[in-house]
């Protein structure tokens, strides 16, 4: 049976499209970012392109691509448009999926709805951890706004140094399993991905 691996962060700039590229590259699975805002012509969906090396992967085009790196509400009201989480459909597909949220869970897409609305019951959702002062709080809010949402935790990837006493305590005090980690590393391409998606591979069984 194909899944769908939902990626989202504790907020923006924490790896997403790192780790997206590495769960694509692991899974040989498509790749989709719903809602692009900003850098058009540098998108996420061009970063996780450059660093994926399968020929099966096909990347879905984003269900909007907003001028302006902003919050997507905010972006898309300088377009001249609105974002409806019931008009973005995903991508039709027999192979696993990617899917790479944008920002935070609660970015809000209009007035209403936000990122967390996006995610779907049977997605098995990965939330990636950043380590910086505050890190703990966001990592645990975004873990209780996904189970009290009754969505399926499937774990966490940490990215960056180890921090010990940091991640032992996500681990102990949210009960969702760690996954493993990014370590900083001088530059990002297709053989760093490659070395990253066989240890997730044998790791998470995919």
């Amino acid at each position: 049976m194909k899944s769908t691996f939902f990626i989202t962060g504790i907020s923006t700039e924490v790896g997403k499209t790192v780790v997206s590229a590495i769960i694509t590259e692991a899974l040989e699975a498509d790749y989709w970012k719903p809602v692009q805002a900003g850098d058009l012509n540098h998108s996420d969906t061009h970063k996780v392109q450059q660093w994926v090396s399968n020929q099966k992967t096909i990347f879905h085009p984003s269900a909007y691509a907003l001028q302006t790196p902003m919050s997507p509400h905010a972006a898309a009201e300088i377009d001249g448009i609105s974002i409806s989480a019931k008009t973005i459909k995903r991508p039709k597909t027999k192979n696993n999926l990617v899917i790479e949220g944008a920002g935070g869970l609660l970015v809000p897409l209009n007035e209403t709805e936000t990122m967390l609305d996006l995610i779907q019951p049977l997605d098995k959702v990965i939330l990636v951890s950043k380590h910086y002062l505050g890190s703990i709080n966001h990592t645990l809010l975004g873990i209780e706004a996904l189970k009290n949402r009754g969505l399926n935790v499937f774990g966490i990837i940490f990215n960056g140094a180890e921090t010990s006493t940091t991640e032992h305590i996500i681990a102990s005090m949210s009960g969702v399993p760690i996954l493993g980690r990014i370590d900083p590393e001088p530059y990002m391409d297709k053989n760093v991905v490659s070395e990253y998606a066989e240890h997730f591979r044998e790791t998470l069984n995919l």
